[in-house]
């Protein structure tokens, strides 16, 4: 297997991605934007392509100054836990009986345990939600849920909302796992995420592949 970087510099290399780069470059130089640009690609420094076992799917980065830091859904420690996070939160609560070892927001454990936490587009514009989407982001995000389905077996896809839950037909259904709900934002969070209980499957899914549980 591969390792991430032989992935992303082969992504690098096409052109839809140079241009990309040179448009998320100049939107850097001229507009405040997150994550930090050295955070960019952290969901893949931090979870290992030959640890992998998990994917959980975001759309883009938090627009918020400070909160983005190249993880889906996850934010630093010092800050106060966005409102699809505290419901992501609640229902590991619910389903595990116990509070999540992440309940300050932090992701960065679940990543190193194995947990890919891939935003579907990698950068934002402050205080102007989707403001990078269909500039490229998109065409290399889906080509890594490509490669994870081509490349790995056995791996668990949980999809929340209707934009993760369309990247579906990336996914060779016959090789992983999809677990799909609805979006854990307040706005839908009471239509079905809540109840869902995805980490304790998730879980028992990876203990029947006989790999080692999350720690969620």
């Amino acid at each position: 297997m591969n390792s991430w970087e032989e992935v992303i510099n082969l992504e690098k290399q096409k052109d839809y991605y140079k241009i990309l780069k040179q448009e998320i470059d100049r939107r850097y130089e001229t507009s405040r934007v997150f994550p930090e640009q050295n955070d960019i690609f952290r969901a893949f420094s931090l979870t290992k392509l030959d640890n992998l076992k998990v994917v959980i799917l975001g759309q883009d980065p938090y627009h918020g100054f400070g909160q983005a830091q190249g993880l889906a859904f996850s934010t630093p420690a010092n800050i106060k836990n966005p409102p699809s996070m505290q419901n992501i939160l609640k229902e590991i609560y619910e389903d595990l009986g116990k509070p999540s070892v992440c309940v300050n927001g932090d992701l960065s454990p679940w990543a190193r345990q194995g947990v890919l936490l891939l935003n579907t587009v990698l950068t934002v514009e402050e205080a102007k939600a989707g403001s990078h989407q269909k500039l490229g982001w998109e065409v290399f995000t889906d080509n890594i849920i490509k490669y994870i389905s081509q490349n790995c077996s056995d791996m668990i896809f949980l999809l929340w909302g209707t934009p993760a839950i369309r990247k579906k037909e990336l996914i060779d259904e016959t090789k992983h796992y999809i677990l799909t709900s609805v979006h854990p934002s307040p706005l839908s969070a009471y239509r079905g995420f809540f109840g869902c209980k995805h980490f304790s499957r998730a879980n028992d899914i990876l203990v029947s592949l006989k790999k080692e549980a999350i720690l969620w």
